[in-house]
């Protein structure tokens, strides 16, 4: 039991370190990033690019913010041609809500300008003390959690893995064929071929213990040190979860400490959603790389930049 005293030695060292980190990321400015944005019209605007259609009360929900506040401000977002909100078909009371081309433009300026801060906040620190740091994010994340808030577990594929797990990735990825209309589509066997490859992998993410997303790396023997990001899918009514990024995360530092420098990818100008995703985590345009022939889009990452 803790006493009055250490109890409030506790709240002050919180409350102090609050006090650090907000100034240092220049969180007390007037407008986030010296933009055009303050800090919560940003994030919501970030939100609702990374889920799109989602509604207004998830988006309250997600953020913690009072409904009156979060409808002033989306009106104020579309007033300025950012954002569309659509009656939902399901529930008339509840508004979609999806970024306009100007509002697409807006979240690609906010997340390069995001990373460059975060580049220049790294940029002196040792590749130690990184692996420090991003560990006590994480650490700190998992400890302030809210009870009931959602648990998202992240399990890469084995041979040894419960034979269940590889159900599920067989199932999850059927759905993402079907969602995307892929032409090329792998077998069960080759799928196990990357299960037990030693470059190469599936990741499965759970939500409270049901499988609701996948992610696969393929090993790219054309290219020295590269990997293949494949077949990124997560269930619409699990997404506002942040599993796409817990799956990329898994994946990158997986690929990373097998010695992999690059991470190559493909997709098609029609999904602008995962596009949109994978230039916020640094994927950059590239040469056509395959002969995948639905694909028009070519990215890539440097997973080992800055380490």
């Amino acid at each position: 039991m803790l006493s009055a005293l250490q109890e409030e030695r506790q709240v002050s060292a919180v409350r102090e370190f609050n006090r650090f980190y907000t100034a240092r990321l220049g969180l007390l400015r007037r407008r986030h990033l010296d933009g055009e944005f303050s800090l919560t019209e940003a994030r919501m605007l970030y939100e609702i690019g990374a889920n799109p259609r989602m509604t207004a009360s998830s988006l309250r929900q997600t953020l913690g913010l009072n409904a009156g506040y979060v409808s002033r401000t989306l009106a104020l977002l579309s007033k300025r041609r950012l954002v569309r909100q659509a009656a939902s078909e399901q529930d008339r009371r509840e508004k979609l809500l999806t970024l306009t081309p100007a509002g697409e433009s807006a979240v690609t300026w906010l997340n390069e300008h995001s990373s460059l801060q975060i580049h220049k906040l790294l940029a002196h620190v040792s590749s130690a003390d990184r692996n420090v740091l991003l560990e006590s994010c994480s650490k700190i994340r998992s400890i302030l959690r809210e009870p009931n808030e959602s648990s998202v577990q992240i399990v890469r594929l084995s041979r040894f893995s419960d034979p269940m797990c590889n159900d599920d990735a067989i199932r999850l990825l059927q759905e993402y064929y079907e969602a995307v209309s892929v032409v090329q589509r792998d077998t069960p066997e080759a799928i196990r071929e990357i299960i037990d490859g030693p470059y190469s992998g599936v990741w499965l993410a759970y939500l409270e213990g049901r499988a609701v997303g996948c992610v696969v790396l393929k090993k790219l023997g054309s290219i020295p040190f590269a990997g293949e990001c494949k077949r990124l899918y997560v269930q619409p009514d699990a997404r506002g979860h942040g599993i796409a990024d817990k799956l990329l995360d898994a994946q990158e530092d997986f690929a990373r400490d097998n010695g992999l420098r690059w991470i190559y990818l493909d997709s098609y100008d029609d999904l602008k959603v995962a596009i949109a995703l994978y230039r916020r985590r640094g994927y950059a345009a590239c040469e056509r790389y395959n002969d995948n022939p639905q694909a028009t889009v070519f990215l890539r990452k440097d997973i080992q930049r800055g380490m």
